[in-house]
C-alpha cells in the first residue's frame, strides 16, 4: 500500500478533525495516511484511526506529503522533500496561505487530483554556503543585524563584480515563491511563478538609492559582512546561526527542487489578489 505523509502545524485541535476526514478519503483510494513520531504525539492520544499508520520512520512508499497549517507548515514539508520528487498538497489551516493548494472544504477534490498526479508547479530554491554549512531555502534567506546592535554594512557581488554596498537593517534575497514574504514586506518587487532567478532587496536601508535588484539564474551571488558585528542569518524564517564580521555568504539559485501542488484556475495572479487584495479596487 502507498502512504501520504501527513504534516500539522502546532495547533492540533484545529486540524485533527480534517485529519480524520482525510483519513476516509485515504481508505477510499487505497492509500494511508502516516505520521511520525511528532505528529503521532499531537494526533495519537485518543486512539486509532483507520487508515492513518501512527509513529512511522522513514518515507518508504510516499507518494505524496499532505500539510494542514500554513505557509510555514507547507515550507517544512518542501524542504524535507525537496529533489525527492515528492509533491506537497498544502491544505490551508493558516492566516495568509499563500502557498496553500486549497482551502479545507475542497480538501477531497484536491486529494483526488494530487494522487492523479495533475496540476504540479516546479519550485526552485538557494542554495547557501557559509561558515554554519550547507543549506537550501525554499522561500528566503535573510541577514539582518541582531536586536540592539549597529547598523549593518552589507556589499554584495555577483559573478564576483560588485554591486553596491549599503548600509542597512540587513538583506533579503528571495526566490519567486518567497518574493511576496520578506521581500515584498520591504518594498522589492513580486516576482510571478514561472519567473526564474532571484530578488535582492534591503532591509531599512540608510540610503536614497539602495534598490532591488533581480539577478539572473546563472548568476552567483555573495554578500559580504563589513560590519564590526556578526549578523543574524536566517532560512526561511529560520534562524540558523550567525555571519561573522568580514565573512562571506555565498548564494545560487536552484532550478525547480520542489514540487507543489496547484488547483486548476488558482493562477498566481489569482492568490496575489485573493490574500493580499493587491489587485482589488
Amino acid at each position: 500500500m502507498s502512504r501520504v505523509r501527513v504534516m500539522t502545524h502546532g495547533r492540533p485541535v484545529e486540524t485533527h478533525a480534517a485529519l480524520i476526514q482525510l483519513a476516509r478519503i485515504a481508505v477510499e483510494h487505497g492509500v494511508e495516511l502516516a505520521l511520525d513520531f511528532e505528529e503521532t504525539a499531537k494526533h495519537g492520544a485518543g486512539g486509532p484511526i483507520k487508515g492513518v499508520a501512527f509513529d512511522v520512520a522513514g518515507d518508504a512508499d510516499v507518494r505524496l506529503c499532505v500539510t494542514l497549517g500554513g505557509d510555514g507548515t507547507i515550507l517544512r514539508a518542501l524542504r524535507t522533500y525537496a529533489r525527492r520528487d515528492v509533491p506537497v498538497l498544502g491544505v490551508n489551516f493558516g492566516q495568509v496561505g499563500f502557498l496553500s493548494s486549497v482551502e479545507p472544504d475542497r480538501m477531497r477534490e484536491g486529494f483526488e487530483r494530487a494522487l492523479d498526479g495533475l496540476d504540479v508547479l516546479r519550485l526552485a530554491g538557494i542554495e547557501l554556503e557559509s561558515l554554519a554549512g550547507r543549506h537550501m531555502a525554499l522561500n528566503d534567506v535573510a541577514l539582518h543585524r541582531r536586536v540592539g546592535g549597529r547598523v549593518a554594512e552589507l556589499s554584495y557581488a555577483v559573478n564576483g563584480e560588485e554591486v553596491g554596498s549599503v548600509r542597512c537593517d540587513g538583506l533579503v534575497v528571495a526566490t519567486p515563491a518567497g518574493s511576496t514574504g520578506y521581500n515584498l514586506a520591504n518594498g522589492g518587487p513580486v516576482m510571478a511563478w514561472g519567473v526564474t532567478g532571484l530578488v535582492v532587496s534591503f532591509i531599512a536601508p540608510h540610503s536614497l538609492s539602495a534598490r532591488a535588484l533581480v539577478i539572473a539564474p546563472e548568476d552567483a551571488l555573495t554578500v559580504h559582512n563589513s560590519s564590526r558585528e556578526a549578523l543574524a542569518l536566517a532560512i526561511d524564517g529560520r534562524p540558523i546561526g550567525e555571519v561573522e564580521p568580514e565573512e562571506v555568504v555565498r548564494m545560487r539559485y536552484a532550478e525547480g527542487i520542489a514540487a507543489l501542488v496547484l488547483m486548476e484556475g488558482s493562477s498566481f495572479y489569482r492568490r496575489l489578489r485573493e490574500k493580499f487584495g493587491a489587485l482589488s479596487r
